[in-house]
């Protein structure tokens, strides 16, 4: 078995030529004792080639998408610390050893590299990316009574207990939303670092599709509200269900305590349908509330086996 490192650095590139250089020397720098670990996604620019040279361990990811990238990344790569960040030099490298600090030193199992609280908003020259991106804070922390500042920030710091039993499911952009809702939802303790943000440079094109990735995070959002809060999903679903069963049966019943007749039967059958669809749903929720009761005492018990491999692996530094 490989020895595990101290502090890794996780670079998923996919064609960032013009920059892969500098970060690597930027993030060696500042973080001497770690060791970088750049991840080819198919690049066509000689982003490896460039990695390499600057000193990167270079290895390569054939299946497209940055979720494919951090899946092979997290599955391959043994450490007491992990920072990853991004190939395009948008998060300067001054907050990298704190970041790792709080992971090292005070046990946080994520640190948050928060864009949003400082140049985000003035340097981001896509409008609609920072509307999204606060669309999507505030759309999780409302879910999830959470209080993230930065969704889907790339620059973060995790443990080996977070990078371990983390199940990577998204192939896309969308993984850091699925990251911030695992670490929620399994009370991993969060921390936010306010980093600051540059624009990338001229002639460095950003991967990420406006309106079909932010399609993708909200979809996802969506996804894992109900996967992971079964109750909240389909009681609401029940409560819309129920509320509409009750509009279409208030005429009804208000024709048939004036006349004694029923006179609008269709109206009568889909009302009737649509309160069964409600019970319906209530108890799909019960159920499968039930079901994720039994993976959160399931994922404890998961997480003492890594904590103890952890334990045993950290003892050979």
């Amino acid at each position: 078995m490989p020895p595990m490192d101290q502090i890794a650095v996780l670079i998923p590139c996919y064609n960032e030529s013009q920059t892969i250089e500098k970060v690597v020397r930027d993030i060696s720098a500042a973080l001497p004792e770690a060791v970088v670990y750049v991840y080819d996604n198919n690049s066509t620019d000689g982003t490896g080639e460039l990695a390499r040279a600057a000193g990167a361990v270079v290895r390569r990811e054939r299946r497209q998408g940055k979720g494919s990238v951090i899946r092979r990344m997290f599955r391959e790569i043994d450490a007491r610390c992990y920072l990853m960040l991004d190939g395009d030099d948008t998060y300067p490298v001054q907050a990298a050893p704190e970041m790792v600090r709080l992971v090292l030193e005070e046990e946080a199992d994520m640190v948050v590299g928060d864009r949003l609280s400082s140049t985000y908003f003035q340097e981001n020259k896509r409008p609609f990316h920072g509307f999204g991106n606060s669309l999507v804070r505030a759309s999780i922390n409302r879910l999830f009574h959470s209080d993230i500042r930065d969704i889907m920030t790339g620059y973060r710091a995790f443990s080996y207990q977070f990078v371990k039993t983390f199940p990577v499911l998204s192939s896309g952009f969308e993984i850091e939303t699925e990251m911030t809702i695992h670490a929620v939802d399994k009370k991993m303790w969060v921390e936010n670092v306010v980093v600051d943000y540059r624009d990338r440079t001229e002639g460095s094109q950003s991967k990420l599709n406006t309106y079909s990735d932010g399609a993708r995070v909200l979809f996802t959002i969506a996804r894992l509200f109900r996967s992971y809060r079964p109750m909240g999903f389909f009681g609401a679903l029940a409560l819309l269900l129920a509320a509409a069963s009750g509009l279409l049966f208030l005429p009804v019943l208000s024709t048939y305590l004036q006349t004694g007749l029923v006179p609008r039967f269709p109206t009568l059958i889909v009302s009737g349908f649509g309160a069964l669809a409600a019970v319906v749903s209530l108890f799909c929720g019960l159920l499968l509330d039930n079901v994720r009761q039994k993976d959160l005492r399931d994922f404890e018990f998961k997480l003492q086996l890594v904590h103890d491999q952890y334990a045993r692996r950290a003892e050979g530094l």
